[in-house]
């Protein structure tokens, strides 16, 4: 009976040393867009997927061992219940900007109030209001709550005719500025917060494997 125990936990560990050596191996050779794609369509599940890391807004512990890897390089995680793979096929740096806004809208004031009320804002804005302060205050959608703070964006991210006035129009740090944009009933007063940066990003293959 001992003997028969034995062999049948000898023959589940090398199931399960291959099962994670295949896996191993599959992570190994991948490394175009169209190989991961058939590697997660292989292992269909919700928990494997690729996933795209960000220096400035990803501070994990486990961002931080990811970003110290090269590219295809793999970090490994265990749990008593799974194993966790995780390669980089990817690593890239995006320019980012950074800006804040109040927004009006423009179906519940017309032009003329609109114009005035922007005057009021900026007036207070240059008497030493904060311009989240200012925000909170007088924008009229969610992220006032954040006071007006775009958070860091690449190009593409925003409304085109809001990001060319941003991106193009070469305002100062900390100056305000208006824009419109009638066609959609769209009123901003704006400000650049930071100077743009060059951001490190990494895609990564995460494949979850059970124990």
């Amino acid at each position: 009976m001992t003997h028969k125990l034995l062999t049948l936990f000898l023959l589940l560990t090398s199931l399960f040393s291959t099962a994670q050596t295949s896996t191993e191996n599959d992570l190994a050779s991948i490394e175009t867009p169209e190989q991961i794609e058939h590697f997660l369509a292989t292992k269909n599940s919700k928990d494997n997927k690729l996933i795209t890391f960000n220096e400035e807004k990803h501070k994990t512990i486990l961002a931080n061992a990811l970003f110290k890897l090269g590219k295809g390089g793999t970090h490994v995680n265990e749990s008593e219940f799974e194993k966790t793979y995780y390669k980089v096929v990817e690593k890239t740096s995006k320019t980012y900007y950074r800006a804040s806004y109040i927004y009006l809208d423009g179906t519940k004031y017309d032009t003329k109030s609109i114009n005035a009320l922007r005057d009021r804002i900026i007036a207070k804005y240059h008497n030493g209001a904060p311009f989240d302060f200012l925000a909170k205050q007088y924008s009229m959608d969610q992220n006032a709550q954040k006071g007006g703070d775009l958070g860091w964006f690449a190009k593409g991210d925003l409304h085109p005719d809001f990001e060319t006035e941003i991106l193009n129009a070469n305002h100062p740090i900390n100056e305000v500025f208006t824009i419109d944009i009638p066609k959609n009933n769209w009123y901003y007063v704006a400000v650049i917060t930071h100077e743009h940066k060059d951001i490190s990003e990494i895609e990564v293959l995460k494949i979850v494997e059970p124990k």
